[in-house]
């Protein structure tokens, strides 16, 4: 039997193999024997679910086993954003949240994601402790399951709609009439996933005139994972090119965690960019004022943006966790991440693509430029960067020599001399000409992620290629 293993975002696996009901049964009393051994309980637990197969069996199944532990479950009627559970979670104060969802993973996914009563995902000391709980029971009945309808009777199972308190957070957070007065069209597409009927119906309601694709459940979501990057949403970027009265268009991922944002002329702009871009106007437009936080596998280019406006950037291991954390003690502005994870200031220390989508769409309304220009403006005032990840899949004895080779690198690579070398999460070295690498391994496969950055395309070509060589060459 597969060990359960919790990631960066909880625990995924195959559907039918290691995800099965068996399983999630386990982990569930797992999460419940957690809570109890840390006097928890009693506030309840926000159960939900994305729109993949089976989703909602198996969040019924884990309010059942929740139940039978005598801990309310709150249901959410629908398949349901991540950051809407956040948000639900906070708002119910309950003791914690379980969403299955494997996010922007393909089709035959799925995973259960733990969120503590703070409302960010689970650090590692609570993801350890629920994935040892779960790996000493496996193998035996280790839990009693009560019938929904006593659950019900008893206050138990509670089903809630949680998507109107949650809309409301928003329409304090993003400027709703601007967008909408600016009359511009925005494109929507939430991948088929459990977006649907939150970032159209926000700017419907606004009054804003869009165009929708892909807003229906399908759990093979088209044949491409669902993820907002531009390798998967071709047709996303054909609709935005093809219709010149299209201004802006606007992805979510399988569970609306993450974002994928289109230039009105079917540009895909990175989300590292999207994230300077956003922190620049909160400061320079909004008048707001604080730090920021980004993994160290993020561009350098928010760090551009904090010198020029006088504040600092806090580094973090990758995982949104960490960037989490400070959100709930209050400690910056913004904070995301390169794979499209953002959050701002008052709002849930989760990520969130619905929220990002909308403050792109405001930025463009009030600043009345394309994003292109807006980024253009921005590397005329605080310098260009130029941002790329490939992975790079070891053989043989690489795979076994790369980590003393991380460990002790040469004074230079590529011919850029080591100005500093940063362990917090895999290896980046940092040049004397500004430039970066990452070295980041996978836990699950031979496989070296690589992450650069340089202040122009050609710099950064080279500087991948030195990065390339340095690890499959030596």
């Amino acid at each position: 039997m597969d060990r359960i293993k919790f990631g960066t975002s909880g625990w995924r696996g195959i559907l039918a193999e290691s995800f099965n009901l068996e399983n999630v049964r386990i982990v569930t009393q797992s999460i419940a024997d957690h809570l109890h051994a840390e006097g928890l309980g009693k506030q309840g637990v926000v159960i939900g679910y994305d729109a993949r197969f089976m989703g909602r069996d198996f969040a019924r199944e884990a309010v059942r086993v929740l139940t039978g532990a005598g801990i309310r479950s709150y249901f959410c009627m629908r398949d349901t954003p991540t950051p809407v559970i956040a948000h639900a979670l906070l708002k119910l104060k309950a003791d914690g949240a379980i969403n299955f969802t494997a996010s922007h993973n393909p089709y035959d996914y799925n995973g259960i994601k733990f969120s503590p009563a703070w409302g960010g995902p689970a650090l590692p000391e609570t993801t350890k402790d629920i994935e040892d709980r779960a790996n000493a029971l496996q193998g035996e009945i280790c839990y009693k399951q009560m019938r929904l309808d006593d659950a019900s009777d008893q206050g138990l199972f509670v089903e809630i709609d949680p998507a109107p308190d949650y809309f409301a957070r928003l329409a304090d957070l993003v400027d709703l009439q601007a967008i909408a007065a600016s009359g511009m069209k925005i494109a929507v597409n939430p991948l088929y996933g459990s977006g649907r009927g939150y970032l159209d119906k926000i700017l419907l309601d606004a009054g804003v005139e869009i165009v929708s694709i892909n807003d229906h459940v399908d759990p093979y979501f088209g044949g491409e994972p669902p993820e907002p990057a531009e390798a998967h949403i071709a047709d996303f970027i054909d609709l935005v090119k093809s219709d010149a009265s299209i201004m802006l268009g606007l992805a979510t991922d399988g569970d609306s965690d993450r974002f994928g944002i289109v230039d009105r002329d079917g540009g895909y702009i990175e989300p590292n960019y999207i994230l300077a871009l956003l922190f620049d106007y909160l400061i320079r437009r909004k008048g707001q004022k604080g730090d920021a936080a980004r993994s160290v596998a993020t561009s350098h280019l928010i760090d551009a943006v904090a010198a020029h406006h006088g504040v600092k950037v806090l580094e973090t291991p990758v995982g949104f966790k960490f960037i989490g954390e400070y959100i709930a003690a209050n400690r910056i502005l913004i904070g995301g991440e390169e794979s499209a994870g953002l959050t701002i200031r008052g709002h849930v220390p989760e990520k969130d693509g619905i929220l990002a989508c909308l403050l792109v769409a405001e930025m463009v309304a009030v600043e009345r430029r394309s994003l292109s220009e807006l980024l253009a403006e921005l590397y005329a005032r605080v310098g260009s960067f130029y941002t790329r990840r490939t992975n790079l899949r070891l053989t043989g004895d690489l795979a076994e020599g790369i980590s003393s080779r991380l460990e002790n690198p040469p004074a230079a690579i590529g011919g850029r001399s080591i100005r500093n070398v940063i362990r917090l999460d895999g290896s980046k070295y940092l040049f004397e000409d500004g430039s970066w690498m990452l070295f980041r391994k996978s836990g699950t496969e031979p496989v070296v992620r690589l992450y650069g950055e340089a202040s122009s395309e050609a710099a950064l070509d080279e500087l991948m290629a030195a990065g390339e060589k340095f690890i499959l060459k030596g």
